[in-house]
């Protein structure tokens, strides 16, 4: 069952796009098998103001398309909550606050590891040759050092992105994880859009948010 969820979310993403963004493992809450938020609060922890931003309007957008309210932090708190390390007694107290405002969940993404990889061009890998002389192995591969083609360097970005119940009739409680690493980033368009779009699915399939709403066409569109 496991795999055929990770299949169905790997066709999901194909179908989306050429994505720069890969799910590496999520995990759900064994007691839950469906849960609908309907307030959620979107953090999404970086000191890239700009990345946090559009993060938290997307996720927020999305949320909304599947009958959710969704408020991102930028936009609820003030500056210091940006900027400041916040106590335990603090962040305490912004719980309770969020629960006496109807927000029953909240979606937490951050950052949690940074990874440089080197990729080496496939063409040198595929040789059957045994070379007998010294001369001719190093000749076929003395590119390592000057050609800088022979090789690809990019950073992949490790994520985690965790959904809690704050809900206060219950337990304060994580209701799932999930691992999303984040390959090679060139556009943050294209990487926070990437990322809500796989989020989204994960979601979906895990039966933590509703599928989306079907908007109807208004008829001046069609006309």
């Amino acid at each position: 069952m496991k795999r055929l969820f990770f299949l169905l979310v790997l066709l999901v993403i194909t179908v989306i796009s050429c994505t720069t963004t890969q799910l590496i493992d999520n995990w759900k809450n064994p007691d839950i098998d469906r849960y609908e938020p309907q307030k959620v609060l979107i953090v999404g922890l970086t000191s890239n103001i700009e990345a946090r931003q559009k993060f938290e309007k997307q996720l927020k957008d999305e949320l909304e398309l599947r009958g959710s309210e969704a408020v991102g932090s930028l936009t609820l708190f003030d500056p210091s909550f940006r900027t400041e390390k916040m106590t335990e007694e603090e962040l305490k107290a912004l719980e309770d606050k969020l629960i006496d405002d109807g927000f029953d969940t909240i979606l937490f993404t951050k950052i949690i590891g940074v990874e440089d990889k080197v990729a080496y061009k496939e063409n040198y890998h595929n040789y059957d040759e045994t070379y007998r002389k010294f001369t001719d192995e190093y000749l076929r591969y003395q590119d390592i050092y000057y050609n800088p083609e022979y090789y690809d360097q990019y950073t992949i970005y490790h994520s985690e992105t965790s959904m809690y119940c704050i809900c206060p009739t219950k337990d304060r409680e994580l209701i799932w994880k999930g691992y999303i690493d984040i390959v090679d980033p060139t556009s943050i368009d294209e990487s926070v859009d990437d990322y809500v779009k796989l989020a989204i699915a994960v979601l979906e399939e895990q039966q933590l948010i509703n599928q989306r709403t079907i908007i109807p066409v208004k008829k001046e569109l069609i006309d």
